[in-house]
């Protein structure tokens, strides 16, 4: 279903109510009162200690009941911090997320960090930092150039020194405030930091691990797949239950992972005309067009659980952003007897369908701010209607507020 038109929302008054929730939450209060409000939470205070046994580490993102859709924070909860910290992560699972999702890339010496990209000059501060200037340089990756500052030119020890920043400043000038507050964390520094939360706030915490560039680092002599098995494993969370989902674009590294861990595989599919680096590696003609076919999603279905196509596989985009008819996408996932976790929810007006955005003169979004919000309930109810399992959302507050009403 649709929802009529919702009106524009700043993200100041957003951000207000979120972290009233939080407060809640880290309260173990099951609504905020009105007009309450919450410190940003801590991370690094310690669990508080209680008789009661809390649930085991992340056990589990299954839904506890038929028809819950799941949420996970997106790099955290990036539409409130700079993405892939600890801060960003926390208030994800404060606000509410059953999970956050982690992108993993390799330092030089072969430790996982959490960045989007292996590509770090726009989303920490090394460009100020004149000591790494001179490693400024432009790679291919996966037949894309890129030109900036790499993790895989850098040990861990020099990644440590650097600071987060926001990635879209312009769209999310109030996360600017944060700026250099974080810094550039390990998997294990992310997974210490679920464990705590989730003996805290006594409920399961998964963690959606995803795998960048496969084929680019495994050709690099850093290949991500080997460290990553290696951290569950150490860790105990290879099994089924342990709430891991480990996630890849690419196909033949989730094949070969399926045989090594119990956890779930998800298998990301980019947009229409995109090929998976993996294929084109091979030789494969095949496109992201093709993994979402029938037989293609039974073909996804014999290695993994999930399917986590972009949303304009499921409501494409026609001319202007406008929303065209849904396609059949959702329904034969199902039928392959795979879940679908869509993505990326987002509440700013970019993001959103053209008939979705808000504010301006004329109501419609254009020439308003780039930080307005849109009708992001309304995107979120078209596609609960459409049944999907799982969302990523920037702002697991709003999409808990949409999909559990």
């Amino acid at each position: 279903m649709t929802s009529p038109g919702w009106p524009s929302v700043s993200r100041r008054s957003a951000l207000w109510g979120g972290l009233a929730a939080a407060g809640a939450l880290a309260a173990g209060c099951t609504n905020a009162p009105p007009g309450a409000t919450a410190a940003p939470p801590a991370t690094t205070a310690p669990p508080p200690s209680s008789p009661a046994p809390a649930p085991p580490p992340g056990a589990g993102i299954a839904p506890v009941e038929p028809g819950r859709i799941l949420v996970v924070g997106h790099r955290g909860a990036s539409g409130y911090r700079p993405e892939h910290t600890l801060a960003a992560y926390e208030l994800a699972i404060r606000l509410g997320a059953d999970a956050v999702d982690v992108d993993l890339v390799p330092t030089r010496d072969g430790a996982l960090v959490a960045r989007h990209e292996p590509e770090i000059g726009g989303t920490t501060d090394v460009g100020t930092r004149p000591e790494f200037a001179s490693r400024r340089t432009t790679k291919e990756i996966d037949g894309t150039p890129a030109t900036g500052w790499f993790t895989t030119d850098f040990t861990l020890a020099e990644v440590r020194t650097l600071r987060a920043i926001e990635r879209i400043p312009q769209t999310r000038p109030h996360n600017t405030l944060y700026d250099g507050r974080f810094g550039v964390v390990t998997f294990d520094e992310v997974l210490d930091l679920l464990d705590r939360l989730a003996a805290e706030l006594r409920r399961p915490v998964g963690v959606l691990p995803e795998i960048k560039h496969s084929t680019y680092f495994a050709r690099l002599g850093l290949p991500v797949e080997p460290a990553l098995v290696e951290t569950l494993r150490r860790r105990g969370r290879d099994r089924a239950d342990s709430g891991v989902v480990i996630q890849s674009f690419e196909t033949a590294n989730l094949r070969a992972l399926s045989g090594q861990v119990g956890c779930p595989l998800l298998q990301l599919v980019d947009a229409a005309g995109t090929r998976p680096a993996d294929l084109v590696a091979a030789g494969d003609p095949r496109t992201s067009e093709t993994l979402v076919t029938p037989a293609g999603l039974r073909d996804v279905a014999g290695y993994a659980t999930w399917l986590g196509p972009t949303k304009e596989l499921i409501v494409p985009l026609g001319p202007g952003d406008a929303e065209t008819a849904p396609t059949t996408l959702v329904q034969d996932a199902h039928a392959a007897d795979l879940r679908v976790m869509p993505y990326t929810f987002r509440n700013e007006n970019e993001f959103l369908p053209a008939g979705r955005r808000r504010g301006g003169p004329a109501g419609d979004g254009v020439a308003a701010p780039a930080d307005t919000y849109g009708d992001a309930f309304g995107e979120y109810h078209q596609y609960v209607a459409l049944g999907v399992d799982a969302v990523f959302s920037d702002d697991p507050d709003t999409a808990l507020a949409a999909v559990r009403p």
